[in-house]
């Protein structure tokens, strides 16, 4: 690919600032304003490291395609073809089936940015055609209602926009329109980008302050029309966002489902957070998936338009899920029969829901949250709902889900190879394949350092060129080492060496090293201390300065310059808040970023038999033949037994990620200590 499209591609994939931050002005049309921290392109960034790259190549490899041939198997692919009237047939499935096929052309063009694939290119290319056939010549798209209007499948209403509260009308497209950006910026080609564009240009049309006021009841147009507004430049898109976002929790004349429809569900305001204004509501309710991509959307609205209201509120909101909505394991939703939030601090183990969605829409939120404060404890968030509850969703082979992520199972858990409703799939390969986007970022003369992953990354840093290497093998060891390399500057016909660039590296402290597992007293745990990390500049140990959890070491920099990052990695015993009542008396382990589970085939059979006293003394140790390679935790624990003696048994714990790959057994994350 040229290089410069290379520099324009992460622009359109991830909200970074494009223009410098105003305050916000009392006009009719607010100035636009933007994230004041920008992501570094994540064609900008290559990952080398033993951990992610192999998930990567998996990801690109393997996942990618697997999810193609599904939608093609389970006739979502075909559902375009019917629309467009080029096979015959009836309309296969879910109403908003069209969304996996979107966003498995949005995972599958992130992939072809960053390596070549003509097999992939090719199916891609024939899906967009497919796509752009099936349009109608006003601009709508919704197969689920061009294949028949007459008889849409369930959930469907009479006429177009009837059901907006479950008829995922404008949701499908948000996904349509995100994967039209991803698909413009990897190929250069605006077939699919025209396609968004013309519907785009109806939903403004029909939906808008001087047209019909109305919300759709599953929210991701929102965050879409902003990625739009970024490609294109269309005011309007922007405004729109802004707008749905805006009529939020206001009476509208969208008609309900009748009473005893399975759908009745939608009706219910709270369920879709539409029962307040966005910058009044102080809880986070409803279905969990929804709520991440609104707070997205509202976090984009914060930024562009210098929103204070908008701003007071995301941050409100994202208190309160970290402080009484969170699992440990950053999985969001305890309520399995609707998807969604609890009470405070209701969240049960075995029963949990936590989506795989949500995981997903909590990784973009909170990295949007960072790129609007510079705050590091966005990122931990992210790192830890990244690691545990996100990568838990998809098998080490790449071909097998979950759908929810619980905490404990009695070993009826099993993987599946795709779903009914399949949102997880495609959503999980989206994500990871935009990984490289979220290692650093940059403001003026500052450069972040997010996430610990080996790579090589070509930074613009104050306007200056700058290499970064980063070398590591985190998770398992907690030894970060970043190089600084300064290319030559071309002067006329020659390239004239600088001697050194003057800026900041601000490296994060994880909150797990300074013995905070969410930052809230939602969880506690300690075993290590602030004092006993380890910073090095050229191999002499350098002060450690706070600044809003990261470490900050500004100098001027020269080629070669060195710095090197000392996290130590003991094994982390966590306490639950008293609020959750289901763990109280037990315990979770944890090393650096990764909670551990305990499962049957490591443990004799059965673990939830067995009992971890909080003075069992705990080891760690590498086993590169065991699940592709991990740090296990190993010590001795009890087994319960009725009317029998406890026994002593030797316990073996893994990475919640990698459980439920070697067939069902039972799993456990919180242990009785007695």
């Amino acid at each position: 690919m040229p290089r410069n499209h290379l520099a324009a591609l992460v622009a359109l994939l991830v909200t970074v600032t494009l223009v410098a931050s105003t305050p916000q002005q009392p006009a009719p049309e607010p100035a636009i304003a933007d994230y004041r921290v920008q992501a570094v392109p994540m064609m900008a960034v290559k990952i080398t490291d033993d951990f992610w790259r192999p998930r990567l190549e998996t990801t690109m490899r393997v996942t990618i395609p697997h999810i193609f041939d599904k939608n093609e198997e389970t006739g979502r692919v075909a559902n375009f073809a019917r629309a467009a009237r080029k096979a015959p047939g009836a309309y296969e499935g879910r109403r908003f089936n069209d969304s996996d096929v979107y966003k498995a052309v949005e995972a599958a063009s992130y992939a072809l940015a960053q390596q070549p694939d003509p097999a992939l290119a090719k199916r891609v290319d024939a899906i967009v055609a497919l796509i752009a056939a099936a349009q109608e010549k006003d601009g709508y798209l919704f197969p689920a209602r061009t294949v028949d209007p007459r008889n849409p499948p369930p959930g469907v209403g009479p006429e177009r926009w009837t059901f907006l509260s479950g008829s995922h009308e404008l949701y499908s497209v948000g996904h349509l329109y995100e994967a039209a950006v991803a698909h413009q910026a990897a190929t250069q080609s605006r077939q699919l980008l025209e396609v968004a564009i013309r519907n785009a240009d109806l939903v403004s049309r029909t939906f808008g302050p001087s047209a019909r006021r109305a919300v759709p009841g599953h929210q991701e147009i929102e965050l879409a029309l902003v990625r739009l507004y970024r490609a294109t430049g269309e005011r309007r898109y922007l405004d729109l966002a802004k707008f749905f976002l805006d009529e939020r929790g206001k009476p509208h004349d969208t008609q309900p489902y009748p009473a005893d429809s399975p759908f009745a569900i939608y009706n219910d305001p709270p369920y879709r957070q539409d029962h307040a204004p966005v910058i009044s509501q102080e809880r986070a309710v409803g279905h969990a998936v929804r709520a991440m991509y609104m707070y997205a959307g509202m976090t984009d609205i914060a930024a562009l338009y210098g929103h204070q209201g908008y701003r007071d509120a995301v941050e409100r909101l994202w208190r309160d899920v970290v402080s009484k909505r969170m699992y440990i394991t950053g999985g969001l939703g305890a309520r399995s029969t609707v998807e969604a939030f609890g009470d405070d601090y209701e969240l049960p183990n075995r029963s949990a829901y936590t989506e795989t969605c949500a995981a997903v829409g909590s990784d973009l939120w909170n990295h949007r949250m960072f790129l609007l404060t510079g705050d590091s404890r966005y990122v931990d968030v992210l790192e830890r709902t990244l690691y545990n509850g996100t990568l838990s969703g998809v098998s080490l082979a790449g071909t097998t889900f979950f759908y929810q992520n619980p905490l404990e199972s009695d070993g009826k858990v099993e993987r599946t190879a795709y779903f009914e409703v399949a949102c997880c799939p495609s959503n999980l390969a989206r994500l990871l394949t935009q990984l490289p986007g979220l290692i650093y970022a940059t403001r003026n003369t500052d450069l972040y350092v997010n996430l610990f992953v080996g790579s090589e990354a070509d930074i613009r840093i104050g306007g200056m060129p700058v290499r970064i290497t980063q070398r590591t093998r985190y998770p398992w060891e907690g030894v970060v080492r970043l190089r600084v390399e300064l290319p030559s500057q071309p002067v006329g016909a020659e390239a004239k060496p600088r001697d050194q660039v003057t800026f900041s590296m601000l490296i994060r402290m994880p909150g797990w090293s300074r013995n905070q597992a969410v930052p809230s007293d939602l969880y506690h745990f300690s075993g290590t201390t602030l004092e006993s990390i380890s910073i090095k500049v050229n191999g002499q140990r350098a002060p450690l300065m706070l600044d809003r959890g990261f470490a900050r070491i500004q100098r001027p920099w020269r080629s070669g310059d060195t710095v090197e990052v000392s996290f130590p990695m003991p094994v982390q015993r966590v306490l639950a808040h008293e609020g959750i009542t289901g763990n109280q008396g037990r315990v979770a382990l944890q090393r650096g970023p990764l909670v551990y589970a305990l499962e049957a085939r490591d443990n004799a059979g059965r673990v939830l038999d067995l009992v971890l006293p909080l003075e069992a003394a705990l080891g760690a140790e590498f086993r590169p033949d065991l699940l592709g390679g991990v740090t296990v935790i190993t010590g001795t624990g009890l087994t319960r037994g009725e009317g029998a003696s406890p026994r002593e048994r030797p316990i073996v714990a893994i990475p919640y990620y990698a459980w439920a790959n070697r067939g069902p057994g039972e799993m456990a994350v919180w242990i009785p200590t007695q």
